[in-house]
C-alpha cells in the first residue's frame, strides 16, 4: 500500500476542479431564439470533436470559429464567437477550493496543475481565483499530447523534477485519473466537494 506520508506534490485538474465548465450553461447564456439554435451551437461547439483537437493542440479558437461558421447560419456566428472565445468570462471557481489551495501551499505542499486545455489557457489562468500557489503549470495545447495519455503525466514529472510516488492527483474524469496511475501517480475523483477532498488530504496531518 502507498505510504501516503510521502504525498508532497498535490497535482490538479482545472475545468470542473479549481474551475465550473459548463457548456449547457455557456450557450445559454448567449440567449439562443429557439431550443433548435441551443441543439445546434452546444454540438458544433462544445460537443464537436473540434473542441477536443483545440484541447489537443491541433488548431486554435479562429481556426475552430472559421470552422463552425461553415456549419451554421450566419445569424448564429457572434454568439458561436462568445462561446469559443469567451465562454470563460468570467470565471466562476468552485467552491471551497481557493481556501482550499492556500491552506495546501501554507502546509508546505507543492501544487500543479495539469489541464486539458486550449493554448488559450496563460490568458484566463490568471483569472482562476488560487492560482498564485501553483508552482508550475502544463497545458495539454502547449504541449500536443492530452490526458489520459501517459505522455502528458511524464512530461509534468520531468519538468518539475517530480517523484510519481510524492504526487496526488486530482481529476474529475476516471478515466484521467486511471492515465495518472499508470504513470505510478496515485490519484483521487473529485466530485465538487471541496471540503471532502481536504478531509481526504488531512489524512496526512499537514491541514
Amino acid at each position: 500500500m502507498r505510504n501516503e506520508k510521502m504525498i508532497r506534490n498535490l497535482i490538479f485538474d482545472m475545468g470542473r476542479v479549481l474551475m465550473e465548465y459548463d457548456p449547457v450553461f455557456y450557450v445559454n447564456r448567449v440567449k439562443p431564439e429557439s431550443p433548435e439554435d441551443r441543439e445546434l451551437l452546444l454540438r458544433e461547439t462544445f460537443h464537436h470533436v473540434q473542441w477536443h483537437q483545440m484541447d489537443a493542440g491541433e488548431l486554435n479558437e479562429r481556426a475552430m470559429y472559421e470552422s463552425v461558421c461553415q456549419r451554421i447560419p450566419e445569424r448564429l456566428h457572434e454568439k458561436a464567437y462568445e462561446l469559443i472565445y469567451n465562454w470563460n468570462v468570467p470565471v466562476f471557481p468552485v467552491k471551497g477550493m481557493e481556501d482550499l489551495l492556500r491552506d495546501c501551499h501554507q502546509a508546505g505542499y507543492h501544487l500543479y496543475l495539469l489541464s486539458n486545455a486550449s493554448e488559450r489557457q496563460p490568458v484566463y489562468w490568471p483569472r482562476v481565483p488560487g492560482n498564485q500557489y501553483f508552482e508550475g503549470t502544463v497545458v495539454s495545447a502547449l504541449e500536443k499530447t492530452v490526458k489520459p495519455d501517459l505522455k502528458i503525466f511524464q512530461i509534468l514529472l520531468d519538468r518539475y523534477d517530480l517523484k510519481a510516488e510524492e504526487c496526488l492527483f486530482i481529476d474529475d474524469l476516471q478515466r484521467n485519473i486511471d492515465g495518472a496511475a499508470r504513470a505510478g501517480i496515485a490519484g483521487y475523483l473529485f466530485d465538487g466537494d471541496a471540503e471532502k477532498l481536504r478531509q481526504f488530504i488531512r489524512k496526512e496531518g499537514r491541514l
